[in-house]
């Protein structure tokens, strides 16, 4: 990790959305079935909002600045880049997570569980 992108990474921290605060409040000391989670997390080269590194899965949260289409293609690569590297990605938008919080944590629980391609995951 670079100490430019630790130092980005720790000042995201600081100045989470709302969004992003609620879900880290459900993600937090391992709160989701034992898993353990870090936000704002450098994956070289980008920072993700949120990764179980165990179980190889990534959580971000997206404003409506990610409906722009420049956004939206630059979303793509990064979620190409990161897939192959053998994440996987979960994206909701940040509305969301005020309306639909429950629904968000049981799929992100199913998605922790679902067993990962052989060869994947840490260890």
């Amino acid at each position: 990790m670079t100490i430019p992108n630790r130092e980005k990474a720790r000042s995201l921290r600081q100045q989470q959305t709302s969004a992003e605060q609620r879900l880290w409040q459900q993600l937090r000391n391992r709160q989701l079935d034992g898993y353990k989670f870090h936000r704002q997390y450098v994956i070289a080269p980008y920072i993700v909002d949120f990764a179980c590194r165990a179980e190889k899965l990534i959580v971000e949260l997206d404003g409506t600045h990610h409906a722009e289409p420049d956004q939206a293609e630059y979303d793509q690569i990064r979620s190409e880049c990161l897939a192959a590297q053998g994440y996987r990605i979960l994206r909701f938008w940040n509305t969301d997570i005020d309306h639909a919080l429950p629904t968000i944590l049981e799929t992100i629980k199913f998605t922790l569980k679902a067993p990962l391609p052989p060869g994947e995951g840490l260890g």
